[in-house]
């Protein structure tokens, strides 16, 4: 706390040491902005996707298909045999025929929306909802077999496992970037701290003349970079969190961004984001600033 304070009040003789504006002040303050903008992007990006495998890996997993295919005087008769198996069968929580306006539905991104379903040959599909427990898939497939030969049972699983691992690994690209991001303020603070050490390199001289210690100078340094890096960081972040409220919400119908953004607490978290660079600045100014002045005599 005491640290803190320190790093907050300064010390006026010791500032002097480090110039107040100037092409190097404008950098941080720039730099720190833009990163903490990009920062809340990538973020909402991560939680937003780690939502969505979420949801992909709950929802399908619950939801089944079979697809009855057989001759159009057998179709009915299958039909009512598939429903009676999954009647019977432990571990599933319903099931219902879907109808042709929703079959129309189905394949209308591919065939367009004038598809005649009733003049086409398309099979009947059963959705199937289990309970949490979950059903016997290879035991309900030797049913289906017996009972109606015509009926195929998909329960999605070829078509879930791809989703969430794209969900997943596009989480893990939004932490990357957030890593990235952070190395990058480091880096430019990095030179933007040495230009400033450099570039006043002659008060540096005639300030240990009088008495200073290298930590001494290095803690004006470290303080101003500090607090220009906060002040950055602090107005990206309220640009970046303007920018996610504004964005427009996508629709229940399932489409890919559905959820992109923060939701509930989550807001709180982009306000972590100045703090964190605060102390990247910190740590960095501080290495910086240390190795610069053993070299300056």
């Amino acid at each position: 706390m005491r640290a803190l304070l320190s790093l907050l009040r300064g010390d006026p003789e010791a500032d002097r040491v480090v110039p107040p504006t100037g092409v190097t002040a404008s950098l941080t303050v720039l730099t720190a902005a833009a990163m903490a903008f990009l920062c809340v992007f990538a973020l909402a990006l991560s939680l937003a996707t780690s939502r969505l495998a979420e949801r992909w890996d709950s929802e399908l997993a619950r939801s089944s298909t079979i697809r009855i295919s057989a001759p159009a005087a057998e179709l009915e008769e299958q039909t009512r045999a598939a429903q009676e198996v999954l009647r019977l069968t432990p571990g599933v929580a319903r099931s219902r025929i879907l109808g042709e306006e929703e079959q129309r539905l189905l394949l209308e991104p591919w065939f367009g929306p004038d598809l005649p379903v009733d003049a086409l040959p398309i099979p009947r599909l059963i959705e199937v909802i289990e309970t949490t427990e979950g059903y016997d898939v290879e035991g309900l497939r030797l049913r289906l077999a017996a009972e109606a030969p015509g009926a195929v049972l998909d329960d999605h699983t070829r078509w879930r496992r791809p989703l969430v691992e794209a969900a997943n690994r596009l989480r893990l690209l939004g932490w990357v970037a957030i890593g990235l991001i952070a190395a990058s303020t480091a880096a430019m603070i990095t030179l933007a701290a040495r230009a400033a050490l450099s570039a006043n390199a002659q008060v540096i001289s005639v300030t240990r003349l009088v008495g200073a210690r290298d930590s001494y100078i290095a803690r004006a340094f470290v303080r101003r970079f500090t607090l220009r890096t906060a002040l950055g960081a602090t107005i990206g972040t309220a640009i970046g969190m303007l920018a996610i409220a504004a964005l427009p919400s996508a629709a229940e119908e399932g489409a890919f961004l559905t959820g992109l953004g923060f939701q509930g607490a989550h807001w709180l978290l982009p306000v972590l984001i100045p703090i964190l660079g605060a102390v990247v600045a910190f740590i960095a100014t501080r290495a910086a600033a240390l190795s610069v002045l053993k070299g300056v005599t």
